[in-house]
């Protein structure tokens, strides 16, 4: 069974950094995309990155701010977020879409920016 565990959240002040880890277990391979997801209080969940293989997107509010990037040999996937804003505060949630075989999201990881 595949589950996605996800690490690296807080508190952090506005223009701040912060990594984001998103740990796959199970039998998968690194072809399937992995995305990152965050949902904001009161707001629907929304697409934020996407890594498959080497291919990368992001949301427009983000580029130039956030990487997605992956280790293969620990099976993890990262989202470096740097010169955080308010609004990015939100639940952050990733996401491994194995098409036919299904859809397996983590647990959430908060991150919260303020001052």
């Amino acid at each position: 069974q595949v589950q996605l565990v996800e690490s690296g959240g807080g508190l952090v002040q506005p223009g701040e950094s912060l990594r984001l880890s998103c740990t796959v277990s199970g039998s998968v391979t690194e072809i399937y995309p992995v995305s990152w997801y965050r949902q904001a209080p009161g707001k629907q969940r929304d697409w934020v990155a996407q890594i498959t293989n080497d291919i990368k997107a992001y949301k427009n509010s983000v580029k130039g701010r956030f990487t997605i990037f992956r280790d293969n040999a620990k099976n993890t996937v990262y989202l470096q977020m740097s010169s955080l804003k308010p609004e990015d505060t939100a639940v952050y949630y990733c996401n491994l879409n194995r098409g036919s075989e299904g859809v397996t999201w983590g647990q959430g990881t908060q991150v919260t920016v303020s001052s």
